[in-house]
Protein backbone atom coordinates (compact mmCIF):
# COMPACT_ATOMS: atom_id res chain seq x y z
CA UNK A 1 0.00 0.00 0.00
CA UNK A 2 1.63 3.38 -1.58
CA UNK A 3 0.43 6.78 -0.31
CA UNK A 4 2.14 9.93 -2.47
CA UNK A 5 3.66 11.95 -0.38
CA UNK A 6 2.77 15.00 -2.37
CA UNK A 7 -1.01 13.97 -1.44
CA UNK A 8 -0.34 14.19 1.78
CA UNK A 9 1.34 17.25 1.28
CA UNK A 10 -1.58 18.77 -0.59
CA UNK A 11 -4.08 17.62 1.77
CA UNK A 12 -4.95 18.48 5.27
CA UNK A 13 -6.00 15.12 6.41
CA UNK A 14 -5.51 12.72 3.48
CA UNK A 15 -7.78 9.63 4.03
CA UNK A 16 -6.97 6.39 3.05
CA UNK A 17 -9.37 3.05 3.06
CA UNK A 18 -8.02 -0.25 1.15
CA UNK A 19 -7.77 -3.55 1.31
CA UNK A 20 -4.62 -4.72 1.02
CA UNK A 21 -3.38 -8.46 0.68
CA UNK A 22 -0.48 -9.60 2.75
CA UNK A 23 -0.82 -13.14 2.12
CA UNK A 24 3.12 -13.77 1.68
CA UNK A 25 3.28 -13.57 5.47
CA UNK A 26 1.67 -16.86 5.43
CA UNK A 27 4.64 -18.86 4.63
CA UNK A 28 7.21 -17.15 6.88
CA UNK A 29 7.89 -19.04 10.22
CA UNK A 30 5.06 -17.88 11.93
CA UNK A 31 1.62 -19.76 13.49
CA UNK A 32 -0.83 -18.40 10.14
CA UNK A 33 -1.81 -20.77 8.17
CA UNK A 34 -3.79 -18.50 6.00
CA UNK A 35 -5.36 -14.82 6.69
CA UNK A 36 -7.53 -12.76 4.63
CA UNK A 37 -7.27 -9.68 2.96
CA UNK A 38 -6.67 -6.75 5.67
CA UNK A 39 -9.02 -3.83 5.56
CA UNK A 40 -6.43 -0.56 5.60
CA UNK A 41 -8.15 2.26 6.87
CA UNK A 42 -7.56 5.97 8.51
CA UNK A 43 -5.58 9.14 8.24
CA UNK A 44 -1.81 10.89 7.64
CA UNK A 45 -0.79 14.23 8.26
CA UNK A 46 2.45 16.45 7.80
CA UNK A 47 3.93 18.75 10.43
CA UNK A 48 6.88 20.05 9.18
CA UNK A 49 9.07 17.22 7.52
CA UNK A 50 6.95 14.19 9.89
CA UNK A 51 3.96 12.48 8.17
CA UNK A 52 2.26 10.51 11.31
CA UNK A 53 -0.13 7.91 9.90
CA UNK A 54 -2.88 6.51 12.12
CA UNK A 55 -3.75 3.26 10.37
CA UNK A 56 -6.66 0.72 12.08
CA UNK A 57 -6.34 -2.82 10.46
CA UNK A 58 -9.19 -5.30 10.39
CA UNK A 59 -9.38 -8.79 8.98
CA UNK A 60 -9.02 -12.62 10.25
CA UNK A 61 -6.51 -15.03 10.41
CA UNK A 62 -6.51 -18.60 10.76
CA UNK A 63 -4.08 -20.84 13.40
CA UNK A 64 -4.01 -23.87 14.74
CA UNK A 65 -5.73 -24.78 18.06
CA UNK A 66 -3.23 -25.18 20.73
CA UNK A 67 -4.97 -28.67 22.08
CA UNK A 68 -6.30 -30.16 18.79
CA UNK A 69 -3.99 -28.43 15.85
CA UNK A 70 -7.36 -27.91 14.23
CA UNK A 71 -8.35 -24.18 12.42
CA UNK A 72 -9.36 -21.69 14.06
CA UNK A 73 -10.60 -18.66 12.61
CA UNK A 74 -9.50 -15.55 14.95
CA UNK A 75 -10.38 -11.89 13.66
CA UNK A 76 -8.19 -9.11 14.65
CA UNK A 77 -8.28 -5.34 14.93
CA UNK A 78 -4.99 -3.22 15.38
CA UNK A 79 -4.54 0.40 15.74
CA UNK A 80 -1.59 1.79 15.48
CA UNK A 81 0.23 5.85 15.06
CA UNK A 82 3.62 5.42 12.69
CA UNK A 83 5.44 8.24 12.59
CA UNK A 84 7.36 9.02 9.18
CA UNK A 85 10.26 11.38 8.36
CA UNK A 86 10.72 12.72 4.93
CA UNK A 87 14.13 15.17 6.23
CA UNK A 88 16.91 13.45 3.60
CA UNK A 89 19.33 13.65 6.69
CA UNK A 90 17.22 11.85 8.99
CA UNK A 91 19.50 9.01 10.04
CA UNK A 92 16.90 6.52 12.34
CA UNK A 93 18.73 5.15 15.13
CA UNK A 94 17.99 1.65 16.20
CA UNK A 95 15.22 2.38 18.90
CA UNK A 96 14.17 5.45 17.16
CA UNK A 97 10.07 5.29 16.48
CA UNK A 98 10.10 7.35 13.96
CA UNK A 99 10.77 6.03 10.03
CA UNK A 100 12.80 7.20 7.12
CA UNK A 101 11.02 7.88 4.20
CA UNK A 102 13.12 6.50 0.87
CA UNK A 103 11.85 8.62 -2.85
CA UNK A 104 8.22 10.27 -3.46
CA UNK A 105 6.48 6.84 -2.21
CA UNK A 106 5.33 5.95 1.38
CA UNK A 107 4.85 2.10 1.93
CA UNK A 108 2.79 1.33 4.26
CA UNK A 109 2.76 -2.56 3.77
CA UNK A 110 5.93 -3.41 5.68
CA UNK A 111 4.26 -1.94 8.96
CA UNK A 112 1.08 -3.43 8.11
CA UNK A 113 3.05 -6.62 8.20
CA UNK A 114 4.64 -6.12 10.98
CA UNK A 115 1.38 -4.92 13.44
CA UNK A 116 -0.55 -7.94 12.13
CA UNK A 117 2.39 -10.52 13.05
CA UNK A 118 2.47 -9.06 16.40
CA UNK A 119 -1.25 -9.24 16.61
CA UNK A 120 -0.48 -13.23 17.04
CA UNK A 121 -1.70 -14.56 20.66
CA UNK A 122 0.24 -17.03 22.30
CA UNK A 123 -1.84 -20.14 21.81
CA UNK A 124 -5.85 -19.88 20.70
CA UNK A 125 -8.42 -22.46 21.12
CA UNK A 126 -11.19 -24.25 19.19
CA UNK A 127 -14.64 -24.15 20.63
CA UNK A 128 -16.11 -27.40 22.23
CA UNK A 129 -18.76 -27.47 19.42
CA UNK A 130 -16.09 -27.36 16.62
CA UNK A 131 -14.01 -29.74 18.63
CA UNK A 132 -16.80 -32.26 18.38
CA UNK A 133 -17.47 -31.53 14.87
CA UNK A 134 -14.30 -33.03 14.14
CA UNK A 135 -14.55 -35.82 16.39
CA UNK A 136 -11.71 -34.95 18.50
CA UNK A 137 -13.20 -35.72 22.06
CA UNK A 138 -12.44 -39.74 21.83
CA UNK A 139 -11.03 -42.24 20.19
CA UNK A 140 -10.02 -46.15 19.93
CA UNK A 141 -8.89 -46.36 23.75
CA UNK A 142 -9.38 -43.09 24.89
CA UNK A 143 -11.40 -40.11 25.69
CA UNK A 144 -10.97 -36.11 26.49
CA UNK A 145 -11.45 -35.59 30.38
CA UNK A 146 -12.94 -32.31 31.53
CA UNK A 147 -11.21 -30.80 34.56
CA UNK A 148 -14.16 -29.49 35.61
CA UNK A 149 -15.33 -31.46 39.10
CA UNK A 150 -17.68 -34.17 38.57
CA UNK A 151 -20.17 -35.70 40.91
CA UNK A 152 -18.78 -38.04 43.65
CA UNK A 153 -18.99 -41.66 41.45
CA UNK A 154 -17.89 -44.92 42.77
CA UNK A 155 -15.58 -46.77 40.66
CA UNK A 156 -17.22 -50.03 40.19
CA UNK A 157 -13.97 -52.35 41.79
CA UNK A 158 -14.43 -50.29 44.81
CA UNK A 159 -18.24 -50.51 45.10
CA UNK A 160 -18.31 -53.88 47.71
CA UNK A 161 -15.61 -52.10 49.68
CA UNK A 162 -18.23 -48.41 50.02
CA UNK A 163 -21.17 -50.86 50.91
CA UNK A 164 -19.14 -52.19 53.51
CA UNK A 165 -18.33 -48.90 54.70
CA UNK A 166 -21.80 -47.58 54.27
CA UNK A 167 -22.86 -50.72 56.68
CA UNK A 168 -20.50 -49.37 59.32
CA UNK A 169 -21.34 -45.55 59.21
CA UNK A 170 -25.05 -46.97 59.80
CA UNK A 171 -24.12 -48.65 62.29
CA UNK A 172 -22.17 -46.20 64.12
CA UNK A 173 -25.09 -43.85 63.71
CA UNK A 174 -27.82 -46.04 65.04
Amino acid sequence: MKISIQKIVRSDDYQFDEIVDISEIESWNNDIRQISPVQVKGHANMQGDQITCYIKMIGTMVLPCARSLIDVQYPFEVDTVEVFSTNPYYQAEDDSEIHPVDGEMLDLEPYIKENVLLEIPFRVFASEEEIEKYGLNSGEGWEVVSEQPQEDTIDPRMRKLQSLLDEKENKENQ
